[in-house]
């Protein structure tokens, strides 16, 4: 009991902590604004009389919330199913993009963009890209994986996947215009929230908190399942029904996180290392404690990202030059202990 009690407190911690960073996020970026000047303009929601400067509600709620709530998304989002992974193949070293959904969704962009489209139709051929390259990695593990480890199978066409997708990404950007239509692609390859506008986080938020809410209460099946597939089946669990369950609804969250980010590394991967040193390794409130401490990091790394220079730095950049001695230094304090 003490231990649950223990575990609820830290994960309110941590929703109060990502509510803090939100709100504090909002004072970063080219135009300074007051913390007192982001109190008034939440106050007058509630106190129609409250004065601010007009500019503050242009700058926050035009330009900074929509950034600020895809950072929270996003973030939760890539860690959440980086947890679920990790925890479906027994793997740590597991992330996201292990089943080719970001080089799928990277391929619809790129080819979106190409194409000249809209935003809203980048966006679609991202995400329906990134659900097919799961959907032909899943057909072709059932195809190959018959006589052989069924996780195995998967990330081995995963990996086959994403090579093709990562050619054909490159022949894209080889007919592409190099004035125009390139830099557009490898930025958007880079990863960032830039062009972010609330209209276009609904959907993303709506997957967000149902995938969030499903695996949480699956979360004592993928305990179980940590023990191996007989063992699981033993115990009345349809291993078979639950991976394609999880494969479906982390496919689902990943391209819809892809599909408005970019591709941006390392977060599904680290951040449910650090949920597990700090809460623990029990599903139940790993999947939780991995949503929100995903969404504290990228909020923060995003802030660093639009303010350490004059030039916005990619937020896969940014990631990649925290994500990777952090790692390092998570994997030797691992070490240690062994």
């Amino acid at each position: 009991m003490q231990s649950t009690k223990s575990e609820i407190v830290i994960i309110g911690m941590l929703l109060l902590t990502s509510i803090c960073v939100a709100i504090i996020s909002l004072h970063f970026g080219r135009f300074t604004i007051a913390i007192n000047d982001i109190f008034l303009l939440l106050k007058s929601f509630f106190d129609k009389n409250t004065l601010y400067p007009e500019t503050v509600k242009t700058v926050i709620l035009n330009i900074r919330l929509p950034r600020i709530l895809a950072a929270f998304l996003v973030g939760g989002t890539l860690s959440l199913t980086g947890a679920a992974y990790q925890g479906m193949f027994r793997n740590p070293m597991v992330s996201p993009s292990i089943l080719g959904v970001s080089a799928g969704a990277g391929f619809g962009a790129a080819l979106g963009i190409l194409l000249a489209l809209q935003g809203f139709w980048i966006q679609t051929l991202s995400f329906l890209f990134g659900i097919g390259a799961v959907l032909v990695v899943y057909s072709l593990s059932l195809v190959t994986g018959r006589k052989y480890d069924k996780n195995l199978t998967l990330i081995l066409s995963g990996m086959i996947i994403t090579a093709v997708f990562t050619a054909l990404i490159s022949i894209l950007k080889i007919v592409a215009d190099p004035n125009n239509t390139l830099p557009a692609i490898e930025y958007w390859l880079m990863g960032g929230l830039s062009g972010v506008q609330l209209g276009n986080l609904q959907y993303i938020a709506i997957l967000s908190f149902a995938g969030l809410l499903f695996l949480s209460l699956s979360g004592w099946k993928l305990d179980i399942l940590s023990f191996g597939d007989e063992e699981a089946k033993s115990m009345g669990i349809n291993v078979r029904r639950l991976r394609f369950t999880v494969i479906i609804i982390a496919t689902l969250l990943t391209a819809s996180a892809v599909s408005i980010s970019g591709i941006i590394g390392w977060v599904g991967l680290l951040v449910p290392h650090i949920a597990r040193m700090l809460i623990g390794p029990k599903n139940v409130v790993l999947l939780p404690a991995s949503f929100l401490i995903g969404a504290i990091f990228l909020l923060i790394v995003d802030d660093f990202s639009r303010c350490i220079s004059s030039i916005e730095i990619p937020l896969g950049i940014t990631t990649a030059l925290i994500g990777a001695p952090f790692f390092i230094f998570i994997l030797l304090k691992t070490s240690k202990k062994v």
